[in-house]
């Protein structure tokens, strides 16, 4: 028995509708590329409230390349599916943003989709972006116009099948993007919203504070868990009342600014450039961060009880000489660091005391750069000095001899993925 003509005609318009239903999600009409804007059309006050923006946005970290010249792009993204190149955001009208409208620009920034129509990857925090101000994205895109143009084409991207195909981003953004700004919340303050605004919009922190699920979004329920970023564990920024001695508004206000919090420790890996970008910022902008971030804090779990030791495994005693050798001068209870320079002890550090060694690995592998006047952190490297054993023996000896909590498993192994994953980068 064969079907009817209706039950084809049925069958076949249904295939018809979902697939009219998904080019319409996944075309986006082009927008039509306008004369560059010349600088003088910006007034002094939008360029300047646009540094603001641009400095809050942490936009020249992940635009600018090693080596490269100032948001022209090019920087590699590591992610699970595999390498993001950054694109070129100076004014060039061939490689850049030289020929977008602000209306191109918008829509990019609240809707991931590229002046020319296509979708651009959430590695570009756009979700989160969505919900800046309308004043806040012209005034971006006002500081972003009047830089110097810089002709530079990204690499391709490097992503495996069928994720290249960036068609199918449509449907991860019906997934996870909510476009348009989002009403204040009027039981709060002023300074709690602004807070709000800037950590869930602006700064985009739960793009890296956050854990990811297994098509790269934001695990729904998990925010600011924590998560991964450049091979570097991004604590998660609502358990900073379980740390060691819990945060205070001050501390977390110095470190966000400076890079140091006087009981905490010091900023490094990707959080680093972020905290010389908030220098740039008025203190205020900071202090609304903090109140926010402070505000979500979860309650200290119950298993957070400390670990008490009374002798160190064969590898922390093995730890304990590489320390004394390379670690002791800075990081010893009477070296000058501590006892004048006024340097947190490691006992305090989140590296230090983290469920993970990652961190502590990766600070001991590659330290914190020089870098120039600013360096008020610096720590050599010792990847090229020490093999994965002695990594793994230093990390091992400080996590028993500064921290209350019980021996991290496998750092040995740990040290070798590390090195793996840094030097695919």
């Amino acid at each position: 028995m064969t079907p009817g003509p209706r039950l084809l005609w049925g069958t076949g318009g249904a295939v018809v509708a979902v697939l009219a239903i998904a080019a319409a999600l996944m075309w986006k009409p082009a927008i039509a590329p306008v004369s560059a804007p010349p600088v003088a059309s910006f007034d002094a006050q939008t360029k300047l409230a646009g540094a603001r923006v641009v400095a809050l946005g942490d936009c020249i970290v992940c635009h600018t390349a090693r080596g490269g010249q100032p948001f022209a792009g090019g920087l590699p993204l590591a992610t699970p599916f595999g390498t993001i190149y950054s694109t070129n955001i100076t004014p060039d009208v061939d490689t850049g943003i030289g020929n977008w409208s602000l209306e191109a620009f918008t829509r990019a920034m609240r809707h991931g989709v590229a002046r020319d129509g296509h979708l651009l990857y959430p590695a570009f925090p756009y979700i989160h972006f969505t919900r800046m101000s309308d004043g806040d994205i012209s005034a971006a895109y006002a500081y972003l116009m009047t830089r110097e143009p810089v002709k530079a084409n990204a690499p391709a991207n490097e992503l495996i099948f069928p994720l290249n195909f960036r068609p199918l981003l449509a449907f991860w953004n019906i997934l996870f993007l909510r476009p348009g700004p989002e009403a204040a919340d009027a039981t709060k303050d002023a300074q709690w919203n602004r807070g709000k605004l800037l950590v869930d919009g602006l700064g985009h922190c739960a793009s890296c504070h956050s854990p990811l699920n297994a098509i790269g979004g934001e695990k729904s329920g998990h925010a600011f868990d924590g998560g991964i970023v450049d091979g570097w564990e991004a604590p998660a920024l609502n358990a900073l009342g379980a740390a060691p001695k819990p945060w205070t508004q001050a501390q977390l206000v110095t470190y966000l600014r400076t890079g140091r919090a006087s009981e905490h420790g010091a900023a490094a890996g990707p959080m680093l450039p972020v905290t010389r970008d908030l220098a740039t910022v008025p203190e205020q902008d900071v202090q609304a961060i903090a109140t926010y971030i402070l505000s979500i804090q979860k309650p200290r779990p119950a298993d957070a009880r400390p670990v008490v030791s009374t002798s160190l495994p064969a590898e922390a005693q093995r730890g304990a000489v590489l320390f004394s050798a390379s670690c002791a001068q800075c990081h010893g209870p009477q070296a000058p660091m501590q006892s004048i320079g006024e340097r947190p002890s490691l006992a305090l550090s989140t590296a230090v005391n983290a469920s993970t060694p990652r961190n502590a690995i990766q600070m001991i592998l590659g330290g914190i750069d020089w870098h120039g006047e600013d360096a008020l952190n610096y720590m050599p490297a010792f990847a090229q000095i020490y093999n994965n054993r002695q990594v793994a023996d230093l990390a091992s000896y400080i996590r028993a001899a500064y921290s209350q909590r019980g021996p991290w498993d496998d750092v040995e192994e740990s040290v070798a993925k590390v090195r793996k994953e840094n030097d695919a980068r």
